[in-house]
């Protein structure tokens, strides 16, 4: 399936329903008064979380959403039917803004999660509303209220524990189908991965975090290069940052200097998160290479860990790892 983050909608709550004028015809009954009902109100347009969805795709297929009017309302002091709201069901992590105003409406964290984004009209009041002591037979009523419409950005940010962080083809998605069930598409290119991917990781008995493999970055993703800028915002929800560097790598330091302040321009608060380094694809290198490695200041400096997805080196010992990260960054909320 594709992967859509974005999209735009348009809602329209229903309109109230109008009073009605009406006076009381019944037999043996002179002089009816007026007994003219009031109109329904209109329904809502409400937005629900569903951990069940995982993309926006649903609405490039239907924009437009549309309450039900309420209706007028009847002889006999009867109120008019109130009109049906709409259900739109969007994924877990999904924020929604005025597309006018750039207003955040709602930020849909956890499943179930409500929010009523277009009010409907409130039904007009009928002429029996209107009786006063000096007016006994009103022939006015009010007309319903229209239902509030506007354009609705979504914004779908992955939810997960761990993000991966690294150059194009540094085995992001070889880590994550090696340490969890994720199958994302692997080659021997650049940008393979596409879209972001997410994996449940079992860490033990009744421990387990997920673990989002985000599109590589390249020097100036947050003006735009690349696909970095367009994924970027789902590294905004781990609580975890790993970040990968090649093994081949001429300069480790100036890469993960890169990664760093390409995540910062984005958003400082990116600097925040707890984070830690991997020296992948070491099965590449030569029995020397990786001696030579393992003594390099870099690796020293930031306690990186040397994994081999490929050959499952050091994954069991990373996960028990990214565990005490993730247990911690929980136990804090």
């Amino acid at each position: 399936m594709n992967f859509i983050d974005t999209a735009t909608i348009v809602v329209k709550a229903g309109d109230g329903g109008n009073g009605s004028v009406s006076f009381r015809r019944e037999k043996y009954v002179p002089k009816g008064g007026p007994d003219g009902g009031n109109g329904g109100n209109g329904g809502d347009v409400v937005v629900v979380a569903d951990k069940q969805l995982g993309t926006l795709l649903d609405f490039t297929y239907k924009r437009h959403y549309k309450a039900k009017d309420g209706e007028r309302g009847g002889k006999s002091n009867c109120t008019g039917r109130s009109g049906n709201d709409v259900i739109i069901k969007v994924p877990c992590g999904t924020v929604i803004r005025d597309r006018e105003t750039g207003d955040q409406i709602a930020d849909m964290e956890a499943d179930g999660d409500t929010v009523v984004v277009a009010h409907g009209g409130r039904g007009g009041k009928g002429n029996s509303e209107f009786t006063t002591a000096t007016n006994q037979t009103p022939r006015t009523a009010e007309d319903g209220t229209p239902g509030e419409e506007l354009e609705l950005e979504l914004e779908l940010k992955l939810l997960a524990d761990v993000g991966l962080v690294g150059y194009p083809n540094v085995g992001k998605s070889t880590l994550i189908s090696s340490i969890s069930a994720a199958r994302p598409k692997i080659a021997d290119y650049p940008f393979t991965t596409l879209v972001p991917n997410l994996g449940m990781v079992k860490a033990g008995d009744y421990r387990s975090f997920t673990v989002a493999d985000i599109p590589g970055l390249i020097e100036g993703a947050h003006e735009g290069r690349g696909l970095g800028l367009q994924f970027l915002r789902h590294v905004e929800r781990t609580a975890v940052l790993l970040f990968l560097i090649d093994a081949r790598s001429e300069d480790p330091e100036e890469d993960l200097r890169v990664l760093r302040n390409e995540l910062e321009q984005y958003d400082e608060a990116m600097m925040d998160k707890e984070w830690l380094v991997c020296i992948s694809k070491c099965d590449t290198l030569t029995a020397e290479e990786r001696a030579e490695l393992e003594h390099h200041p870099f690796v020293k400096r930031h306690r990186a860990r040397m994994i081999s997805a490929v050959a499952h080196e050091g994954l069991d010992e990373l996960v028990r790892v990214l565990w005490t990260y993730v247990e911690r960054q929980r136990q804090a909320l």
